[in-house]
Order: C-alpha cells, then structure tokens, then sequence
C-alpha cells in the first residue's frame, strides 16, 4: 500500500480533526484579551491546566493591567510560583502590565509585532493572542503541532519557524485559528510524545501506512 501524497494527508487530517473536534474551547481559562495574553505567558514550560489552577489567585490580586502595575513583583511570584520560571514570568507581568497602561491605554495591541515587543512575550504568545482574542489569522507552533506535523510528513521539522511557514502553505488562512487547536487536543489526546512513535496513532498510520520504524521528530 502506497502512503498518500501531501494534499491526501492534508485533506484527511482537517477531516478528521474537524469530526473529532467540531468545537475548540481555548484551553486556558481567561475572561477578555488582558487576561489570555497572562495566562498564555504562565503557560510556558507549564501545562494549561496548572496555569488554570494558579490563575483564580493572581486575578484576585488583579486582573487589569491598571491594577497589576501597583502589585509588588513579589505578591505576583509567590501566587505563579507552581508555574515555574516565577522570577521571569512575575517580573514581565509586572512589566508588559505597565507598558500596556503607559503606551497603549491599558489594552492589548492586535498587532503581531507590538506584541512581541512586550516582556516575556514571544512569536508564539503573542500568535495564541491575535488568533484567540481578537481572531485574526496565525498559526502559533507548539510541541505538539511541531511534533505531528513530522510524523504527518508535512515538515522537515528543522524549527518552529520552518514548521509555521509549511503549515501556514498546506492550509486554508480560515483554517489555521481553529486547525492550532485541534492539531493540540489530538497530539494530547492520540498522539503523545510517548503514547506514538509515528506509527500508533490513527493518522500517523493512515499518511503512513508501510512506516516500520519509529519517526524521530527533531525538537522544537
């Protein structure tokens, strides 16, 4: 049996994902754009559901830019600490929050690039935030996407650069908000770094059907 060419599995992948996730809910509980753009920054080398945790106490201290600029950089980091890299993530909190009163009056730019600008704020955060806050096309790369996109056999996989260029190529703009999502919830649903080699899961062995050997994936 031959494995099909690209456009097949490009076409397979956005059925199936379409069928299995009809709905993307944004995994990280967050109440308007200041809030998500936080809570994707305590993300970082964290699982959503523990910055689901921690994020309650950190809106109690404040949940607007106006007021997280007056919190002792101190209060933040022991509320964020179960996060990891409390340090970091409390001292750009406290930053972006007084930038984001001081330059753009209080509220979050749509922009790619003033986002990036912001502390603590990379390509990736700040793609999660124009797609989920304000729905304008991006396609951020995470492990997850970075990993699948191999194993389906539609990047080299050289970095997370290459990965969002090929990506972005193989599908429709109107599909990338929702497609980020969905290609996330079945890497964790299906599709694990360690429950699949590149041969387990349903659609790694529907691209690739005579794949015996595992895919080594290179790392983001």
């Amino acid at each position: 049996m031959t494995s099909p060419n690209k456009a097949a599995r490009v076409a397979k992948i956005l059925s199936e994902l379409e069928a299995l996730y009809p709905t993307t809910p944004v995994p990280l509980d967050h109440k308007d754009p200041y809030t998500l753009l936080v809570a994707v920054l305590l993300s970082a080398q964290c699982t959503d559901e523990r910055v689901n945790q921690v994020t309650p106490a950190l809106w109690a201290l404040a949940d607007n830019p106006f007021d997280m600029m007056q919190v002792p950089v101190e209060d933040i980091k022991a509320v964020i600490r179960p996060c990891g890299l409390a340090p970091r993530k409390s001292q750009a909190i406290s930053d972006l929050s007084r930038i984001l009163v001081e330059k753009y009056q209080g509220e979050v730019p749509r922009e790619m690039e003033q986002l990036e600008e912001l502390p603590g704020v990379g390509h990736k955060t700040a793609g999660v935030v124009v797609a989920q806050a304000f729905g304008v096309p991006a396609f951020p790369i995470d492990t997850h996407i970075h990993r699948l996109a191999q194993r389906w056999g539609l990047t080299n996989g050289k970095n997370v650069v290459q990965t969002e260029k090929d990506l972005k190529r193989l599908f429709p703009k109107e599909k990338w908000n929702k497609l980020h999502l969905q290609i996330i919830f079945y890497g964790r649903e299906y599709c694990t770094a360690r429950g699949c080699d590149g041969t387990q899961c349903p659609l790694c062995r529907w691209c690739y059907p005579n794949r015996k050997r595992p895919k080594k994936t290179l790392k983001a």
